[in-house]
């Protein structure tokens, strides 16, 4: 079955959701266990997590407005 650009977004959104959550809980690990370490703390913030873009944030909206997708969600 082909994924529709609605769950390949929902897809994304959730990896990216997961990512942020594991450098948060990473970063409260190294400040919990005292080992705050200027490479520890550079590694974290550097976590290659791409923000949305501009781009993706109007593909979204426009993807939430079809008329067939509120049409089925009713």
């Amino acid at each position: 079955m082909r994924n529709s650009d609605k769950d390949r977004l929902i897809t994304a959104l959730a990896a990216q959701l997961r990512a942020e959550r594991q450098t948060r809980e990473a970063l409260a690990a190294v400040v919990a266990s005292g080992q705050i370490d200027r490479e520890v703390l550079l590694a974290i913030l550097e976590d290659p997590v791409p923000a949305p873009s501009r781009e993706d944030l109007v593909r979204a909206d426009a993807l939430s407005r079809r008329p067939h997708l509120a049409a089925r969600a009713a």
